[in-house]
């Protein structure tokens, strides 16, 4: 598979009870009411892209951060996949998963995400980290594709200078 296209980062920390809103994590339903519905419809149309686009919440989609136009930041666009797996690696330590008092391990280790990150970004293929920290709190991080090959109609939110 070939891809061509440059990399968009997204990472966001918060509670696992803001995670768990999957409502406010997916788009609304593709296509606005028709003209005819009743106002109703229109405005919770309204309310729920809002609620969408406006919240720093991952979507459930990872694609679907390329929506969320107000999350985009001119450091978080990359045309080097080396580039946005420093930035993964230095969020990822900023915030690191929570070890087990048992010594199990709960999540792969650093490298072993790297290694997948690094074979699968240039092919187009979008990363998705997400865990627990030692305060319990939720550490997603995303690099997104673009263009992306599950949403291929998303325009890039932040084109590359």
């Amino acid at each position: 598979m070939s891809w061509h296209g440059h990399w968009h980062g997204y990472g966001w920390t918060g509670t696992p009870v803001n995670y768990a809103r999957e409502g406010n994590r997916r788009p609304p339903y593709p296509v606005p009411p028709p003209p005819e519905a009743k106002e109703e419809e229109k405005v919770r149309y309204r309310d729920a892209a809002n609620e969408f686009l406006t919240s720093n919440l991952p979507p459930l989609m990872t694609g679907h951060w390329l929506l969320k136009r107000n999350q985009s930041a001119a450091d978080c666009t990359w045309t080097n996949a080396d580039v946005a797996l420093a930035w993964l690696t230095k969020r990822y330590q900023e915030s690191p998963p929570f070890e087990r008092e048992d010594g199990k391990v709960a999540y792969c280790a650093l490298d072993q995400k790297l290694e997948y990150a690094a074979d699968v970004l240039p092919r187009g293929v979008d990363v998705s980290w997400v865990h627990y920290t030692r305060s319990q709190s939720m550490v997603s991080l995303s690099v997104v594709c673009c263009p992306n090959h599950f949403h291929p109609d998303i325009p890039c939110p932040l084109p590359p200078s």
